[in-house]
């Protein structure tokens, strides 16, 4: 994990297909202290699921889902 330009904690997944991006997403936020912002930089298609319905399901914040030209940027924050 590297730092955002914000300071938020950056997860660089990009070149890693499913089900390899959501699970490292979560490994990530479980092992991260409440309150963490994390951003995870993806490019396979179905992370674009996957990582919504992940916090759907764990209760993670989905602060923002950017689609860029190569990948998508998502900001999430694990809770209390």
């Amino acid at each position: 994990m590297t730092k955002a330009e914000d300071g938020a904690a950056m997860l660089d997944l990009r070149g890693l297909r499913c089900p390899l991006p959501v699970l490292r997403t979560e490994k990530a936020l479980k092992a991260a202290p409440a309150g963490t912002t994390l951003v995870v930089l993806a490019d396979d298609p179905l992370a674009g699921l996957d990582i919504p319905h992940l916090c759907r399901e764990k209760g993670y914040e989905l602060l923002a889902a950017e689609a860029r030209d190569s990948h998508r940027r998502f900001t999430l924050r694990k809770g209390a």
